[in-house]
């Protein structure tokens, strides 16, 4: 008796009934939820100069710190995305938010082969660079 017990093709070289291997497009589909979608512009945001987390309060109760909320509208092939974002003060608004625009668009076409058609930005607060305490 021959044969193998337990083995596993990896998706990249399964095989046909017919003996080649399947094609790409007839593997199936993929999607990707729209939560990890946000989550991508998010931290794309986020990972900008510039831009600062915050502490989130609730009835004057301190409830930890965010960052960029992200709001995802339209098909994936012409997404539409509104972030509220929080920058450094001084530092230059325009400039900020051309280089946040330019990285969620990048990163959600490399890693999710999604294109944007626009971005729209809202800077929620400037936040002041922490000062040294000082000594008298």
């Amino acid at each position: 008796m021959t044969g193998t017990v337990g083995t596993t093709e990896d998706a990249a070289t399964t095989r046909s009934e017919r003996g080649g291997f399947t094609e790409p497009s007839e593997r199936g589909e993929l999607r990707i939820d729209r939560g990890v979608l946000r989550s991508i512009a998010e931290h794309a945001a986020d990972s900008v100069p510039n831009c600062v987390r915050m502490r989130r309060r609730v009835a004057g109760v301190g409830t930890g710190e965010h960052g960029t909320t992200a709001r995802l509208t339209g098909p994936e092939r012409q997404l539409r995305i509104r972030l509220d974002l929080a920058l450094r003060y001084p530092a230059p608004i325009a400039e900020t938010v051309s280089a946040v625009r330019e990285r969620v668009r990048t990163e959600l076409e490399r890693l999710a082969d999604c294109r944007v058609s626009a971005v729209d930005v809202t800077v929620t607060a400037l936040v002041p660079r922490p000062t040294a305490p000082r000594v008298e």
